[in-house]
């Protein structure tokens, strides 16, 4: 039986990598596709056409999450892998001693923490029913409390730390029917989120994208708390 998997976020950076990285292990890959002007999915899609199903996804808009999944039930019956992926993120505009762009915050935390919980209730049912019931966050260290050194970046910062606290109660409730959950540092890596290449980053996508595949899909079981980063690494709540 094929295995399927669904990542959100998959127009570049992770997200575009681990659609790579998914279909290169022969799964039937639902892609959420954000941005039509970035075309790297409609031609990988041309590559594989008929294991590349591509999604229109916009985090902030419930009626795309649920067409989506709509979309996905019309070809399967079951997800083996959910990766919540797609997130945002501003540069340092908030400062408690000067502006803060709450407009911003508000928007991090609707596609950064919402996002992903609503993406996941929206297909539970599959992912329960299928073989590997595996769900990753993309978190990241800036939602660590223990580690936290920062003193600015509020909104990101706090809508990572909220994907952690989602993962920690979506596996206390589905442990019992087999469901395994992670919450990921995915690393500094040199992608878009700014529109451009962050080249002053440490690690390449497809890096992370091949240790987060290879560590916590191939070995999953080899690891038993939430938290961690792309090399396995537990990271502090």
């Amino acid at each position: 039986m094929q295995k399927t998997v669904y990542i959100t976020g998959a127009d570049r950076g992770l997200g575009f990598a681990l659609t790579k990285k998914f279909l290169e292990a022969d799964y039937l890959t639902f892609a959420g596709q954000y941005l039509d002007e970035w075309n790297w999915l409609d031609d990988l899609q041309a590559e594989c056409p008929e294991k590349l199903k591509l999604l229109k996804l916009d985090l902030e808009t419930d009626s795309s999450i649920k067409n989506a999944a709509g979309e996905i039930r019309k070809m399967t019956d079951s997800l083996d892998v959910l990766v919540n992926n797609a997130g945002i993120f501003a540069p340092d505009v908030d400062d408690i001693l000067g502006e803060l762009d709450f407009e911003m915050m508000e928007k991090m935390y609707r596609v950064n923490s919402l996002g992903p919980l609503k993406v996941s209730h929206s297909v539970i049912d599959l992912l329960l029913k299928g073989e590997e019931k595996l769900l990753i966050n993309i978190s990241s260290e800036a939602g660590s409390i223990a580690d936290c050194s920062r003193k600015k970046e509020y909104g990101y910062s706090m809508s990572k730390t909220a994907v952690n606290m989602q993962s920690k109660i979506i596996q206390n409730h589905l442990q019992p029917k087999g469901l395994k959950v992670f919450a990921l540092h995915p690393g500094y890596l040199k992608t878009y989120m700014l529109g451009e290449k962050n080249e002053e980053a440490d690690i390449e996508a497809a890096e992370s994208a091949a240790e987060i595949f290879r560590h916590f899909v191939q070995n999953s079981k080899q690891y038993e708390e939430i938290y961690y980063d792309y090399q396995g690494e537990k990271l502090p709540w």
